[in-house]
């Protein structure tokens, strides 16, 4: 019986949509969608980060200025009640999927771990 992988990533992703960590993911999302003030701030400080991120990955330093400004901005967020909400249940959620990535992962950690 041939196993289909993709099927399984589809009841996967079926299953994470269904999660309470998902749901709360979602209804955290959505408080901060719909408050201005708390919209605002949490795209200025995702507008940093993917920045930030980016002249990482082209191998570009960062400035102290950014640095700054990333701090600045960071300090705000902490500070607003449902972007702070919002961001610790991003951060839950990826502790599931980087749970989830070691189990998905075991095969090959196990067939290249017994090489070593």
């Amino acid at each position: 019986m041939s196993t289909n992988l993709y099927d399984h990533a589809y009841e996967l992703e079926k299953a994470m949509r269904n999660s309470e960590e998902f749901k709360h993911l979602l209804a955290m999302y959505e408080d901060v969608a719909n408050d201005n003030e708390a919209s605002t701030m949490f795209d200025q400080f995702r507008n940093v980060q993917l920045k930030l991120q980016q002249k990482q990955m082209e191998g570009r330093d960062i400035t102290e200025d950014e640095v700054m400004e990333a701090q600045v901005i960071a300090n705000q967020v902490q500070e607003n009640e449902k972007v702070s909400r919002l961001m610790e249940a991003e951060q839950r959620m990826s502790m599931t999927i980087t749970e989830l990535n070691k189990i998905i992962m075991a095969p090959l950690n196990e067939l290249y771990g017994s090489m070593a």
